[in-house]
């Protein structure tokens, strides 16, 4: 039986690194698709399904990261519902760029940019 993380693994090696960014956004997407929402105990959902791939990088107070340059990453929790939407569909259509933004957001459909950007606006995370 063929090892799903090996495949992926080998699959990032074989494409270029301008390339690896997105194939790498694909991945944790397709991953993340099948996981289930987070719910609080009364059992209400505590969370949007899709920020378990934004708190890697946005849920760690003062994270910087150094690819493709050394970059502070924004705190999401309490910003704006408009703010956080314009800069995910941005991020999308390749107005903003940042290659490991640009990759998530282009997994994003319109509905999911709008849960998040909820979802942070009344956040303080």
């Amino acid at each position: 039986m063929a090892n799903p993380v090996r495949n992926c693994v080998l699959a990032l090696t074989r494409f270029g690194p301008g390339r690896r960014p997105l194939l790498a956004g694909l991945v944790v997407s397709a991953l993340l698709a099948g996981v289930p929402a987070a719910h609080s105990e009364d059992g209400t959902p505590a969370a949007h399904p899709n920020v378990a791939m934004c708190q890697g990088c946005h849920g760690i107070a003062g994270y910087r990261v150094a690819y493709p340059d050394v970059y502070s990453v924004p705190k999401l929790g309490g910003q704006q519902a408009a703010y956080l939407a314009k800069a995910l569909q941005d991020y999308r259509v390749g107005t903003r760029k940042y290659p490991t933004m640009q990759s998530v957001a282009a997994t994003l459909s319109d509905q999911e940019i709008a849960a998040l950007a909820a979802y942070y606006a009344g956040s303080s995370q």
